[in-house]
């Protein structure tokens, strides 16, 4: 496969006009300084009094168009009032204006033919300007007038302004931009909007014992377990060793709950009367919104509960009370954990569900989200590619969703948002998508917001108090290879507020406490994960406008985890980046000892001699030296955040195939015969990554060995040299050993044998626990 250039895939720093011009170096001077400024004609239709009747019942339905150029807007329609009001606001974007006259029409809803009632006009050259923080303009009343000009009944109540996308109106009004969407769910799909995930609680069940159950079979022993549920989550204990009615578990269960607490905690006791048929033995419900917050490792108080058993006659739950069965348990939500809900390489916040743990933000990230250019079609309509693109960005609990652009490749947004910034550790996530659901799309039903691409910047890489403005690649995989979908232009600023508080946070561990003191397992926490993302996703796709399901997923990384050739590969090389550098000062002493230049071995000599009589030096030097080397390279730091690395992710050299298999689904909906042969190569570097796993306990279990007396005369000699090197360092000064030592290691090549040494040879002839494996 024929890679990309990678400058199409670079970052590229920019130099947008922000905040109008009026930035004054890098700080704020106003609300929207890291934005371009777009100007709008802004018209609020406030409401009509005294309009006159056009129906023959004497009344009227009225509503107003707003009109300007080729661009048309209407207010809905009021049946039989004379009073209306509507009080909405309609942009216009000045870019686009080709007229010089606004006409704002009343109009009569008829039938056949919507009735003209009157009308009012406005010189673009002589409406006002208004800037926050101006106080918004007040509306006043106009006298409607005729085609020709002349007065006639009825008055409109309108504001008319030119301003900015920083007015409090701008939001909630009808844009120009979006003029083709119509119907109201299709308008409030296009809006701006900030979301707050739902505060989430981990919830810990301690199932501790029952008492008195009554099984239907008194002849065997029961195998009692207890199965919890809590909303779309279900969890079980084993089955109780004790076999009998006054059964004993001693278990945690965990689950992922959200405020406000809808749903209660469903306990049933349940005993397996077949290998595949299990009896209630009686059954809890536990409302969340009573049970104990535990912010610390204190243990709670335990309390017995009722168990009822649940008989169903004829689709209906009948309850037959059964006073002695009871079941004890410890049951709390759990305040000092941070529910993870993203992925833990990514993640924009790290702080306790408990407000009361939270500690003092230390600064504030801005984020101006410009525009993107050259975006691809991502859909057709009317026989021509179009893109309706809008962005979310995620950082903590806030969402932000901007305006969706209708069909343009290179929409402009210009929207700023701001987020608390509690530790600098953490990563902010951008995303660009295409709306699919404008134009009656929801009524497709398999209509999905298609991605177009998404940012990361970690705040820990951004200087604090400077402007980067740079235009970032929309990068996606797709399973025929890596895709530029488009750049998306941003300008980012994270301000300070306490340097000494963030350099504390640097010593602090990285999450709250309750993650260490009673740590949870691997296999609990990528369960409880995917919990959180799932009441995330559905929380956040039942707001108005929805953000949806695929959109949350993609934020967050759903997904991540499971198997890619491609990033186990990009992780392997990785690693041996990382362990470059020690392999480079291997080779480096590697050719100090064999004299390749003996003016640089000679000068080593003299270090090492001086170290080792002034032994005290050492680790100032080391310290000394590293210090210089980060000096040094200072003038070579980087200046623009980190961004999506296609080299690094091996995205642009990855095999067809195993991009194939990366978007399988999970389990594989392949052909029988791609999944064996996927299987076989899985094999075969299974089988290599074991090889490499008993070579390294080979060496391992040799080392055991050397004192083990499995092989007699390798441990005899062994425990014999001991000896005599115990008997020779006490003797000897350290000094004295020291050199030699390091004199024997760099010696000159002449007394120098080709043959491995003799520590090595007898290092490898002693015996593994390779004989005793099958």
């Amino acid at each position: 496969m024929q890679r990309p250039p990678t400058d199409d895939f670079a970052l590229k720093e920019t130099k947008p006009h922000l905040g109008g011009g009026r930035i004054s170096g890098d700080k704020l001077t106003s609300t929207y300084d890291l934005v371009e400024q777009m100007q709008y004609l802004y018209v609020r239709v406030v409401k009509a009094k005294d309009l006159p009747a056009k129906d023959v019942t004497g009344s009227c339905d009225p509503y107003v168009e707003v009109r300007l150029g080729n661009y048309k807007g209407a207010t809905r329609h009021f049946e039989k009032k004379s009073n209306p009001e509507w009080n909405q606001v309609f942009a216009f974007s000045k870019d686009r204006i080709q007229a010089s006259v606004l006409e704002v029409i009343v109009k009569d809803k008829d039938v056949v033919k919507d009735d003209f009632m009157g009308r009012v006009s406005f010189d673009l050259n002589e409406i006002p300007k208004r800037v926050p923080p101006d106080s918004p303009l007040a509306p006043q009343w106009y006298r409607l007038e005729d085609r020709k000009g002349d007065k006639v009944r009825g008055e409109l109540m309108l504001a008319v302004w030119m301003g900015t996308q920083a007015d409090e109106a701008f939001p909630e009004a009808w844009h120009s931009d979006a003029a083709t969407v119509s119907g109201a769910d299709s308008l409030s799909n296009i809006r701006s909007k900030v979301y707050l995930s739902p505060k989430l609680w981990y919830l810990r069940v301690n199932v501790i014992e029952a008492q008195d159950l009554l099984p239907s079979d008194k002849g065997r022993y029961p195998e009692v377990f207890v199965k919890a549920i809590l909303g779309n989550q279900a969890l079980r204990t084993r089955i109780s060793p004790s076999r009998s009615i006054n059964p004993m578990w001693n278990e945690d269960l965990m689950f992922v709950a959200s405020e406000p607490f809808e749903e209660p905690l469903i306990l049933s006791v349940e005993d397996r009367v077949a290998p595949n048929k299990d009896e209630v033995l009686g059954r809890c419900a536990i409302p969340l919104q009573y049970v104990t917050r535990r912010y610390d490792h204190k243990p709670v108080n335990t309390s017995w509960h009722n168990l009822e058993k649940h008989v169903i006659v004829e689709g209906e739950k009948k309850k037959e009370i059964k006073f002695a069965s009871r079941i004890h348990m410890r049951i709390c939500l759990e305040g000092g954990y941070h529910v993870l809900d993203e992925s833990t390489h990514y993640s924009s916040d790290l702080r306790p569900t408990a407000k009361p743990l939270w500690k003092s933000s230390i600064g504030v990230l801005e984020v101006g989200i410009l525009n993107a250019q050259g975006l691809m079609p991502m859909k057709t309509k009317d026989g021509r590619g179009t893109t309706d693109a809008y962005c979310v960005a995620k950082y903590g609990q806030k969402w932000i969703r901007t305006r969706t652009i209708i069909d343009s490749f290179t929409p402009r947004w210009n929207e700023q948002y701001t987020w608390e910034v509690f530790d600098p550790c953490t990563v902010i996530t951008v995303g660009v998508f295409d709306n699919c659901h404008l134009h009656g799309g929801d009524k497709a039903g398999g209509a999905r917001d298609a991605r177009i691409g998404k940012v990361r910047i970690r705040l820990s890489t951004l200087e604090t108090d400077r402007v980067y403005t740079h235009s970032y690649p929309l990068l996606v995989l797709h399973p025929n290879g890596v895709k530029k979908m488009g750049e998306i232009h941003m300008a980012v600023r994270f301000t300070c507020s306490s340097l000494l508080n963030m350099m504390h946070m640097y010593s602090q561990p990285l999450l709250p406490k309750m993650h260490y003191i009673h740590p949870l397992t691997v296999s609990q926490l990528d369960s409880l994960r995917h919990q959180a993302t799932q009441i995330v996703s559905i929380r956040l796709s039942r707001a108005e406008p929805p953000l949806r399901k695929e959109v949350v997923e993609y934020m967050l990384d759903v997904g991540s985890h499971m198997w890619s050739m491609r990033r186990s590969k990009a992780n392997f090389f990785r690693i041996m980046n990382v362990l470059g550098g020690v392999i480079a000062v291997g080779k480096w002493f590697d050719q100090i000892c064999t004299w390749k230049n003996p003016i640089t071995t000679v000068l080593i000599h003299i270090l090492f001699i001086i170290l080792v009589m002034y032994p005290e030096l050492i680790l100032p030097t080391i310290f000394l030296y590293l210090f210089l080397i980060g000096v040094w390279y200072y003038r070579w730091r980087p200046r623009h955040p980190p961004h999506m690395d296609t080299r690094l992710s091996h995205a642009d050299s990855a095999h067809p195939d195993e991009l194939d298999e990366e978007f399988d689904t999970f389990p594989t909906s392949r052909p029988s015969d791609i999944v064996r042969m996927r299987y076989d190569r899985l094999r075969s570097i299974a089988g290599r990554i074991q090889t490499v796993v008993g070579d390294l306990a080979t060496q391992g279990e040799r080392l055991q060995s050397l004192l083990s007396w499995r092989d007699p005369r390798a441990t005899s000699l062994f425990v014999l040299f001991c000896l005599i090197a115990a008997i020779v360092l006490y003797v000897t000064p350290f000094q004295v050993v020291a050199l030699l030592a390091g004199f024997y290691v760099l010696r000159h090549p002449r007394f120098r044998h080709k043959l491995p040494s003799v520590p090595l040879n007898f290092f490898r002839r002693l015996p593994a626990r390779t004989d005793c494996m099958l």
